[in-house]
């Protein structure tokens, strides 16, 4: 049952993460075509969305899926030495995992394969929804428990009461 409540919070945050994202990065582009000075109509932007949801976000979302995955496990982690700052780490590391992908995909291969991460601003708005997807992880997983906050919370008094 843990697994699956571990399994079921990731990929909950895997896929927040990469709609979110999916759909950042197409009003991105969106943004660049109507800086040359083409008109799109909300219909239009809306239409684009959804053919990136489709098509772009499937891929986005595999991508996102291995950055969580480490990002995540390593918060995990460090959340049990510091409980208190358990949502906080995971918001973090899930900022970081879009981040780290979109820099390394950057080193590697001889182009930017996310066009919106051409900039810091688009690569820093790539990175939001990972942060989005960090908390979300943190409040499914200790949600069953009912103790999200305050089960850090107790584990902090607990742990400076043994010092």
């Amino acid at each position: 049952m843990k697994v699956l409540r571990w399994f079921l919070a990731w990929m909950t945050a895997v896929l927040v993460t990469a709609s979110i994202g999916s759909v950042i990065q197409t009003q991105i582009n969106i943004a660049r075509i109507t800086g040359l000075g083409v008109d799109v109509s909300l219909g239009q932007r809306l239409a684009m969305s959804g053919q990136d949801l489709l098509g772009f976000a499937p891929l986005w979302g595999i991508i996102v899926a291995a950055g969580l995955l480490v990002a995540l496990l390593v918060a995990s982690g460090l959340a049990r030495r510091w409980p208190a700052r358990s949502v906080s780490l995971h918001v973090l590391a899930g900022f970081a995992a879009p981040l780290v992908a979109l820099l390394v995909m950057d080193a590697m291969l001889p182009v930017t394969v996310v066009a919106a991460a051409r900039t810091w601003s688009g690569l820093l708005l790539m990175s939001l929804p990972g942060a989005v997807g960090g908390w979300l992880y943190v409040v499914l997983l200790y949600r069953q428990k009912g103790q999200i906050f305050h089960q850090a919370a107790q584990r902090n008094v607990s742990s400076q009461a043994g010092n």
